[in-house]
């Protein structure tokens, strides 16, 4: 039997203005956890920068939640002489992640200086890029691995200059290689830096759709993440536009209901306007975004702090500081956005995205998410403004947890409605009655 919440929610719900849906998922997407309608522990994500952990930091990794890690595979690094492959960095990597159940997106990246200066953009360097692509799935086939084509080709620190047309030369020639090589292995991409819909509707147009079974982006907003569903809405409607335009001879699309991953994003904590705490409420709400928009992977840039510069944005996107400290019992520091994400993931373990509800103004969010016949809230407001919201059609007493774990006491519905208070920081509420 469904629970009070669950039948009185169901006249105030609005969807947002994207939503997955869960009816029309292909096969294709089976690959993805619970075909794109995860339940949010097995949704997210760290960017790590290493392949070798310290002891400790994968359990402190798993204990937040997380179910995956995405990581640089290095072509010059596996690949010293030419057809000589040696992915031992890799094997105790995925040695240390199996005993707690995490899964590995590897970014397939970078040049090799045997085939040339720079990125892979000759016909030589792709065919041996592809041959060290295969070579690698199959050294990991059948063990979960999603592997993403190069990083960035949009930024010219990465693919200089920046070529959407070789770019999608390079993943097509993956594309073929894995097809014939390893049918059952997962290629994304083309994982676009800071939604270049310029470089996206490039490399979309010149086919780059047919090489993957999901379109990896990374968003990067410095604003209100909330502002992604926009950017979500306008990238699936490229997607729709080009996978029309490569319908076979019956008129069906050759690759369909391709799904979106958000495979890079985070917020340095010393941008301007940004600290550690607003740092964490942006961890909370663009995780809760990207599950309220269908997105059925999520990855956090960065796991740890790469240093201690306060000046160098790029030292301060981790979840924990940079230090190791062993023999205690998290080996490193947490910062407030490691106890931001681990409050989600725990609160919401096991749910699944349901729905917005019709609650106050367009940047008022009320989400809910059920498992079973239980139901959970998670509020909060994108306004600047804190200020009260009515949920209707409520009842009964419930309990509020704040978005790093603070008890914030409970809540009272009073004549079929619930009064609550809505700043930036989500707030998670549970029926305690």
């Amino acid at each position: 039997m469904k629970s009070r919440l669950a039948l009185a929610l169901v006249s105030v719900c609005l969807s947002l203005t994207i939503s997955a849906d869960r009816n029309s998922t292909s096969c294709r997407g089976c690959w993805l956890p619970a075909a794109g309608n995860p339940t949010i522990e097995q949704a997210f994500g760290v960017n790590i920068h290493f392949t070798e952990p310290q002891p400790g930091e994968i359990k402190m990794i798993a204990d937040a939640g997380f179910r995956w890690v995405r990581m640089d595979f290095k072509w010059d690094l596996t690949e010293p002489q030419p057809g000589r492959y040696d992915f031992s960095p890799y094997d105790r990597l995925m040695k240390a992640l199996a005993p707690f159940g995490l899964r590995a997106m590897f970014i397939l990246d970078y040049g090799n200086q045997i085939y040339g200066e720079g990125a892979p953009r000759t016909e030589a360097a792709r065919q041996a890029f592809a041959r060290w692509a295969v070579a690698a799935a199959q050294h990991f086939a059948d063990r979960g691995v999603i592997w993403e084509v190069y990083n960035e080709p949009n930024n010219p620190s990465f693919w200089n200059p920046p070529d959407a047309n070789e770019y999608s030369a390079l993943a097509a020639a993956v594309s073929q290689a894995f097809r014939v090589a390893v049918p059952g292995e997962k290629l994304i991409g083309p994982a676009v830096g800071e939604m270049d819909f310029s470089f996206l509707d490039a490399s979309l147009s010149a086919g780059v759709l047919d090489s993957f079974s999901a379109v990896s982006v990374h968003p990067y907003l410095r604003t209100s993440p909330e502002a992604v569903a926009n950017e979500y809405a306008r990238l699936r409607g490229m997607i729709e536009r080009y996978r029309t335009a490569n319908s076979d001879e019956g008129g069906k699309p050759t690759n369909q209901n391709l799904p979106i991953i958000s495979g890079e994003w985070g917020y340095s904590s010393v941008w301007r306007g940004m600290d550690e705490e607003q740092q964490a409420v942006m961890l909370a709400r663009q995780f809760l975004t990207n599950a309220a928009n269908g997105i059925p992977l999520s990855i956090w840039y960065d796991w740890r702090d790469d240093g201690s510069d306060p000046n160098d944005p790029e030292h301060h996107f981790g979840l924990v500081r940079n230090q190791y400290r062993g023999g205690q019992s998290s080996v490193y520091e947490p910062k407030p956005a490691y106890l931001a994400a681990r409050t989600l993931l725990r609160h919401f373990a096991a749910f699944r995205f349901e729905r917005r509800l019709a609650v106050g103004g367009v940047d008022d969010y009320v989400l809910l998410f059920a498992k079973g016949g239980e139901q959970r809230l998670a509020a909060w407001t994108a306004s600047s403004r804190t200020h009260s919201v009515t949920i209707p059609a409520l009842d009964g007493q419930f309990k509020l947890t704040g978005s790093k774990g603070d008890d914030e006491g409970q809540l009272l519905a009073r004549q079929g409605s619930l009064i609550i208070k809505l700043s930036g920081a989500p707030v998670y509420l549970a029926r305690s009655d």
